[in-house]
């Protein structure tokens, strides 16, 4: 038998279908067999396969040598994993003032894997999540970054360049934190086999139990008794389903802010369980209509009680100050601060790369045991070492004056041309 259910016929197997066939074709045997039949028995295939392999070749020989074709729908989310690339290689072709296009996003993803299969429609969809739009530019169409985008990333990295010193120093000790999940299966796909033997790995089918990972890092390493490791209660989705406020902020108050210096600078992304709105909070446009009308009222702002929603945040909008998060306050009692990284901007949170050490780690030595993922991944953390930190905090800080400088450069390009 040379192929099992479901698995894609390389173009040499579909080529063996054909002599096999066409043998079977010039044979007089007894019993008395379609020749189609005794191919398939002999492969270990389907009579349907072989019929399908003998239309294509009957057609055109050459079809045989084309790369089978993905089954169903394409996925409808592109990996997470191409947005710094993707927001690197948009940017560099509009500094150039070249035309781009989502034909030439889709191409430069091709390349850079091969394996991904998505639908254009699934692309611009995906750019626009990552804050880009298409807009006429000073002399031509092109994509960019949306205006709150660039707008917070320049807050961000005001922030952060008001923090230093000179060299790596930083006036306030920084501290970055995150969330992460890793599963039991979790393991490397590619090895090394004999060409005749074909890969003997059996790896369990399925991701399988998962656990759900917080901690913190600075300059020096990992923040002392930051981490906490605990088992999912669900097999799909990411971590985010399993994390809540409630929970995040216990970690916070008791884990986090006991354990690092004085006025720090603590950054962290914009997930929801990060931004839950502190008691006297203005409202946010995602807050319930009951909430927004309430706080208009408490602030002399009376409005019709027929007035929809969508009216009530256009007033809102305009007269309410920023809103405050209960994280925030907590850590300004503490004597600390809070800042935000920009949204889609995965690449200036250096413990998103510490993560990538951990999970690397684990990966290598998995047996798709839970006992074996807790070891590993106490010997993954070992590996981020306050030298790794100190690397990928450079590393980002490049980063930041990269935007920074190309920001600037850009704005004075524009303002020139007009």
């Amino acid at each position: 038998m040379i192929s099992s259910r479901g698995r894609p016929l390389s173009p040499e197997t579909k080529k063996a279908v054909v002599s096999i066939k066409q043998y079977f074709d010039g044979k007089r045997l007894q019993p008395v067999e379609p020749s189609v039949k005794r191919a398939a028995d002999a492969l270990g295939i389907g009579v349907a396969t072989v019929k399908r392999i003998m239309a294509d070749y009957n057609r055109d020989p050459k079809l045989l040598d084309e790369p089978n074709r993905l089954r169903g729908r394409p996925t409808h989310a592109l990996s997470v994993t191409h947005q710094e690339a993707v927001r690197t290689y948009i940017r560099s072709a509009n500094q150039q003032g070249k035309y781009i296009t989502l034909s030439d996003i889709e191409g430069f993803l091709k390349n850079r894997s091969e394996e991904e299969v998505f639908h254009i429609s699934t692309l611009a969809r995906t750019l626009n999540r990552w804050g880009f739009e298409f807009g006429k530019g000073t002399r031509s169409q092109h994509l960019m970054e949306k205006d709150h985008v660039v707008a917070a990333r320049q807050r961000y990295l005001r922030k952060k360049r008001d923090n230093r010193v000179s060299g790596d120093e930083t006036i306030r000790p920084e501290v970055y934190l995150d969330e992460s999940y890793v599963n039991k299966n979790h393991s490397k796909d590619f090895i090394w086999y004999s060409g005749e033997d074909g890969p003997w790995t059996q790896k369990p089918t399925g991701k399988g139990e998962r656990l759900i990972i917080i901690n913190a890092i600075t300059r020096s390493g990992w923040v002392p008794g930051a981490k906490l490791v605990f088992k999912s209660t669900r097999k799909t989705g990411d971590y985010h389903g399993q994390m809540n406020s409630d929970l995040f902020q216990k970690w916070f108050v008791e884990m986090l802010l006991e354990n690092i210096q004085p006025n720090s600078l603590i950054i962290m992304d914009n997930a929801s369980y990060h931004n839950t709105l502190a008691e006297y909070s203005p409202p946010t446009p995602l807050c319930s209509k009951k909430r927004i009308l309430e706080w208009l009222e408490k602030n002399k702002i009376y409005c019709r009680t027929d007035c929809l929603k969508p009216e009530l945040v256009e007033i809102l909008k305009k007269i309410a100050p920023e809103p405050s998060y209960a994280i925030d306050e907590i850590a300004r009692s503490k004597g600390h601060e809070v800042i935000r990284t920009p949204p889609y901007h995965p690449e200036l949170q250096p413990i998103e790369t510490c993560w990538g050490v951990v999970k690397n780690h684990i990966a290598r030595h998995s047996d798709f045991t839970m006992q074996n993922l807790m070891q590993q991944l106490e010997v993954g953390f070992e590996k981020v070492t306050g030298k790794t930190c100190a690397g990928i905090i450079k590393k980002v800080r490049e980063i930041e004056d990269n935007f920074w400088t190309e920001d600037i450069l850009s704005e004075e390009q524009e303002c020139g041309q007009n």
